[in-house]
């Protein structure tokens, strides 16, 4: 049996989110699953490491997702072993008022990490054709656009363009980027949702804004359907995880981002001769103290 689901996922030809699965389990069992999870989070702490000492090169991971499709908890479980040092989570929230003064893609510039980390951005720039497609009255708020009052195919095709040479631009400067779609159900969403109202604990996590965009269930997956068709390129490859089942969607998007980070041939630094003389003295001191 393949154990390894870092290929099963990437879209390379024309994508169909109706015909895309949101269960799946790769015929392994729960425990199973979360074993072979604590495994791979080592591989990806020795990997992280690698990444900090080449300092070369970044890794990118865009994480999008329907509210209540397991987001955050991948996060926890996913990189909960690497060293924080290392590593960074953005949360794109509502733009602010600065942010409206400048181009979509501005706040996403300041958040990319820096050479030798690990930057996560928890929902992206990819809520600029998402949420702001399915509320176009959202885009007046950039005052670049206050005289527009058509958001044409051409208004999107533009931004579709934007967005690919932007992670483009990002690879060929040393940026590896990764981008996770967790693809639940609008059943299993339904249930989540109403775990969060029946669990006290979790009753924090409920909004009133859910249900309203819960109604545009189909309308976000037209939405994804189109983005993800626009923007999956050899540079920047959107992978569509199955997120009905939170422990494989998580095992999935590790072996995805280890096998990314394997392919950007990392190496620890080689120390020159002058250096290994350095460390051979100084390791002669302290053993002669």
């Amino acid at each position: 049996m393949n154990n390894d689901f870092s290929d099963n996922f990437r879209i390379t030809n024309k994508f169909s989110i109706k015909k895309a699965a949101t269960e799946y389990t790769g015929k392994l069992t729960k425990e199973e699953g979360i074993q072979m999870l604590a495994l791979e989070k080592e591989k990806l702490r020795e990997l992280q490491e690698k990444l900090y000492a080449d300092g070369s090169q970044s890794l990118l991971v865009v994480l999008q997702a329907m509210d209540a499709a397991g987001k955050d908890s991948l996060i926890e479980h996913v990189f909960g072993g690497v060293n924080p040092q290392g590593c960074s989570v953005t949360s794109f929230k509502t733009p602010s008022s600065q942010d409206y003064a400048h181009d979509f893609l501005w706040r996403h510039y300041l958040a990319l990490p820096q050479k030798g980390t690990i930057g996560i951005f928890n929902r992206s720039h990819y809520e600029s054709v998402l949420v702001c497609k399915v509320h176009p009255e959202y885009n007046l708020n950039e005052k670049t656009w206050k005289s527009v009052k058509d958001f044409d195919d051409t208004f999107w095709k533009n931004r579709y363009e934007s967005i690919r040479n932007f992670e483009k631009h990002l690879t060929q400067n040393g940026t590896t980027v990764v981008k996770i779609f967790l693809h639940v159900s609008k059943e299993e969403q339904k249930k989540r949702l109403l775990d969060r109202i029946e669990e006290k604990e979790k009753n924090w996590k409920f909004s009133a804004a859910d249900l309203p965009e819960r109604a545009l269930f189909d309308e976000y997956m037209n939405c994804y359907e189109t983005a993800i068709n626009e923007t999956s390129k050899d540079e920047a490859p959107w992978y569509v995880i199955p997120a009905d089942n939170k422990w494989f969607a998580r095992l999935a998007a590790i072996q995805i981002i280890i096998d990314t980070v394997e392919k950007m041939n990392l190496e620890f630094p080689k120390l020159s001769k002058e250096d290994k003389a350095v460390l051979e003295d100084a390791k002669s001191q302290l053993k002669s103290e």
